[in-house]
Order: C-alpha cells, then structure tokens, then sequence
C-alpha cells in the first residue's frame, strides 16, 4: 500500500493531509480503528439507507506516525476501486464522503492542502 502526507478522493480536487495537532486519541475519538501493525483505519459504508448492500465504502488509512495518509472508494465488495466524481449517479455517495472528510478536518484529524 503506497501512503503519502497528502491524499484526496479519487477524482476530487481538494487534497487533504493530516493535521499536526492530530495525535493517536484523536484518531480514536473519530472512530478510527487501530489495526495489527499499529496504522489507523477508518472505514463507513456511503448510505442513508441502513442495511444497503451495493454502496461504496469509503476507507481513510493513516500510518502508525501519524505521517502518512490514504483515502480511497472502493465497491461494497472491496475490491474494486470507485470514482464518485464519475458521473451525476454517485452523487448522494459523494456528498456523504465529502461529508465525512469535512468532519474530519473541523475534529482536527485532516487539513485542506
């Protein structure tokens, strides 16, 4: 997996990195989750709809020094990999990850670039 400090969603312009002030409880505080090899992984299905089965996942990796950041779209499979900015049907998918990210950045996990 290739991190770098600055990542955006696939397709999108705005380019976020992650906040100096951003510690390890913060990313805890955000529903991050702490994997085996100590990186932080935040993932949420796109839908208001509870239970639906076919929305994209939106998957926000940060490393272990809280240096290096991913985020991407992928199927509800996971496997293969989503563009929101696509077409007009991925809007109301790519309104909630933006929505998500926004979050970030006024909790202090992210910075816009």
């Amino acid at each position: 997996m290739t991190q770098s400090n600055e990542a955006s969603l696939p397709g999108s312009e705005t380019k976020y990195r992650i906040n100096p002030d951003a510690k390890r409880y913060t990313m805890k505080d955000n529903a991050f989750i702490e994997t085996k090899n100590g990186n932080f992984q935040y993932e949420r299905v796109l839908s208001t709809q509870p239970g639906n089965k076919t929305a994209p996942v939106l998957k926000v990796t940060v490393s272990k020094a809280l240096t290096n950041l991913k985020i991407s779209t992928v199927a509800a499979n996971g496997i293969k990999k989503v563009n929101l900015f696509a077409n007009d049907q991925m809007h109301e998918y790519r309104e909630l990850a933006e929505f998500y990210l926004e979050n970030f950045v006024q909790e202090s996990v992210l910075e816009r670039v």
